[in-house]
């Protein structure tokens, strides 16, 4: 990239550590950067190793630069919004729900009793 990188810029990024509060990256002009765990995804983030790891080149928005330091903040889910970026999935498929054959007759003997319980808080009512 030759011209200089601005805010609003879309860049490839190269992961080069990560934090619990984060990832550090170096953008195409030789700059640092942060993507902050708010900046990941708009899904909850628990750890950022689910999302990037050392050595990944993603796109990223430029957020700012500040002009003293030197340092932009970074946005990856500015980039892949509404896209999952989960790597790391469970390793169980879940069976399908089967209807069983009384369908939801057991439910509908039961509400009239959790209704009474809920109410009057007794057991056994």
């Amino acid at each position: 990239m030759s011209y200089p990188i601005e805010p609003g810029d879309i860049v490839t990024v190269t992961i080069t550590g990560i934090q619990p509060y984060g990832a550090f990256a170096v953008l195409p002009d030789h700059t640092s950067g942060l993507i902050h765990i708010s900046e990941i995804s708009d899904r909850f983030v628990a750890d950022v190793h689910n999302f990037v790891d050392v050595g990944d080149e993603v796109k990223v928005k430029v957020l700012d630069i500040d002009q003293q330091t030197h340092q932009a903040k970074l946005s990856l889910k500015a980039i892949h919004r509404h896209k999952r970026r989960y790597r790391r999935t469970a390793s169980f498929k879940r069976s399908p729900i089967a209807e069983t054959p009384k369908g939801f007759a057991p439910l509908k003997e039961q509400l009239p009793r959790w209704i009474k319980r809920g109410i009057t808080k007794e057991e056994d009512i």
